[in-house]
Formats: C-alpha cells, structure tokens, sequence
C-alpha cells in the first residue's frame, strides 16, 4: 500500500479575528479552522504527524515528497471549498450553513418510529408537513429498515411504501430525498417527483445504481458501512476508523465519478451506527472535519442512534432527543452542510442558536468595557 497523506483540522475557532486571520473558512460554512495536522500513514500505520496553522502550511507541505504533496495540495483546497447549493427541483438547498434533512419512514421496523406511518397517508402527509414548517429544507423518505438485524425488504414492498410518500410530498413542494439502494426503487421514485437519492451502500448494493445515478443526474448521498451485502453492518474490522472510512469514502466518490456522477451532486455520510463500536463512532464523530478534505458536502446522521443510548443508561430510542441534538451541534462544530434528523423542530431551533452565536462572533466586541 502506497503510502497516503491526510490533512486534518484539529483546532477550531469562532471567527477569523480570533487567530488574527490565521484561519480558513471551513468548506465555505460558518466553522473556521486554524490548526492542522498533517498525518503519514504507511502500510496502515500512522508513522509521522505534522502540525501547522495557515501561516506555515507552505513550510509542511514543501516538505513532502511529490506525491504526496500533490494530494496534501488538493487536500488543502478542499478544506477550502465553498459548495454550491444543492439543485433539487425548484427549490435549491443552500450549503453555506447546516440544513435539516427530516426522517419520514414509511417501514414497519425502523428503529425509532417504524410502523408509525406505513399504511396512514394522511399521519405520514401531516408528519411531512410539520417537518417542513419546522423548516427543514430536504424530507427523507425511507422504506426499508436498515437497523442491524433487519430483514432484507422485497423491491416490490419497498415501491408500495415508498412511492405514495414521495408523491404527497412532491405535491407539497418539498425538496425530497430517497433512502434505498435498489435502482428500481431509485427510479420510481425520481419519476415521483423525488429528487436526491441517498443509498446505504454506497451505489454497491446494484450495480445499475450507478449507471442509473449518473443517466438520472441527480444528487446522491454516498454513506459508509462496512458490509457488502445484505448486512451492511458485517465485514467491520479498521485499523484507524477515521482513516479507514476517508480511503473508503474517496474510493466510492471515485467511483461515482468514473460512472459519470458529477461532482458537484455528490454528498458524502461517514456512516454513524453501521458496523461500528460506540468507540469508533465518537472517533468518528471527532474526526469530522477531517472529511472535507475530501473536497464533497458532508452529511451526518446520528439521530436516536444507539451510541445515544449505550452512552445515556440505555434509554430507547424516543427518550434521545437530548443526545441527538448534541450530535447535530458536534456535526454544525465541524462545519457539516446536511444533518438527518427525527426531531427537526427541536434541531432547527438549535442551529438558528447556533448560527446566531457565530454570526455574532464575526463582530469582535473584546475591546468593548463592560
């Protein structure tokens, strides 16, 4: 294995006049950066760690052999990046800030709210509706649980449930989502009126996900999980978490491009709760940053995942709400753009906090008595 460069942001800040300008804007949101590590990893180990601010990034990355300073280079743009909005019908979904993307499940198992919607349209249309007052800018619609231990769900199944949700929230206007990763259902629902796909497996579960994706162009949300198959939660087994799951995402990113998925209409999930221990999941979770590097707008699903309740006595999954919205804010520390939630009301009020905090932290009040 060659060996491979990574550029992590490990200090953040709350605006540019803290670091006396010594910070990037990260991925063009409303996260800075000022202190980075320059990570060498070889043969799967971690062999040299450099750190540097904006000011010395030059002094590091000159250091580096040709290869590897070429990536560090785009890398280091990347971190950079500004993304543009996210078309999605008639509606765009801007990235300069964290948006909310809703849940609706239309499933009979889904861990959290399975069953609570499939065969009552007008629960699902209301559930629906309310997410998009709450304001939340994209809904998910999901028909097929991905929990571990889920039975695999029949395509046809998987149409009936999701079809009828996707066309009452087309009639709404909303900006719509599909979780699935079977290319029929991908399909349909585009024809519906759907207008992102977000797959579990990458675009790996059918081989037709990807010709379609790109024939379709469409934005597609390429998540981790480690297992191949059925079971996306098999097959785990990392060295380094946070490393392990960056080759893997770049993999599936290059991949899609190969297909002809453009670019710009990739998004990238690093999977939170798919074959992953609690431990590797904070990793995962702290890490975050580092995923810009890789240059596509982030998306971070950790609502009423399992690690809330391993790390809160256990509590099911309705009794989550609090560590969820830790979760969203760890994602919005970090600069991520999409963050998919249950609890979108309670999640939009914390980012219009969070986003009024950092909009005043642009205005250096320091030399101001008190």
């Amino acid at each position: 294995m060659p060996d491979q460069i990574y550029l992590r942001p490990i200090g953040t800040t709350l605006s540019p006049q803290s670091e006396e300008g010594d910070c990037i804007r990260l991925a063009g949101g409303m996260a800075y950066a000022h202190r980075f590590a320059a990570i060498l990893r070889r043969d799967g180990e971690v062999v040299e760690r450099w750190r540097f601010t904006p000011a010395t990034v030059d002094d590091v990355l000159g250091q580096l052999p040709d290869a590897l300073g070429a990536e560090a280079e785009a890398q280091w743009a990347n971190l950079r990046m500004a993304h543009p909005p996210i078309a999605m019908g008639a509606r765009t979904v801007r990235l300069d800030q964290p948006q909310i993307m809703g849940i609706l499940n239309v499933t009979p198992d889904s861990f959290s709210d399975g069953g609570k919607f499939l065969d009552r349209p007008e629960e699902g249309r209301a559930h629906a509706a309310a997410m998009l007052e709450a304001g939340a800018a994209i809904v998910d619609i999901g028909g097929e649980s991905t929990r571990p231990g889920a039975p695999a769900v029949w395509e046809g199944d998987e149409l009936e449930r999701v079809i009828p949700a996707v066309e009452y929230c087309a009639a709404m206007g909303a900006a719509i989502s599909v979780d699935t990763r079977r290319p029929a259902v991908m399909d349909a629902a585009l024809h519906a009126g759907a207008h992102m796909i977000n797959d579990v497996s990458a675009l790996r579960h059918d081989p037709r996900s990807l010709e379609l994706v790109a024939a379709r162009a469409c934005p597609v949300v390429l998540m981790h999980a480690p297992g191949a198959g059925d079971d996306l939660h098999a097959d785990a087994d990392y060295e380094c978490i946070m490393l392990d799951v960056f080759d893997w995402l770049r993999e599936r990113r290059d991949a899609a491009i190969g297909a002809g998925v453009a670019r710009e209409r990739i998004v990238l999930d690093p999977g939170i709760g798919f074959g992953k221990s609690v431990g590797e999941n904070l990793a995962l979770i702290n890490a975050l940053p580092l995923f810009h590097a890789l240059g596509q707008p982030l998306l971070l699903g950790g609502s009423r995942k399992r690690m809330i309740g391993a790390l809160s006595n256990e509590v099911p999954a309705h009794e989550r709400l609090g560590g969820s919205l830790a979760l969203a804010i760890a994602g919005m520390n970090a600069g991520v753009q999409l963050l998919r939630v249950h609890d979108v009301f309670e999640t939009v009020q914390a980012r219009n906090i969070w986003r009024g905090l950092r909009d005043a932290a642009l205005t250096d009040f320091s030399d101001v008595p008190a």
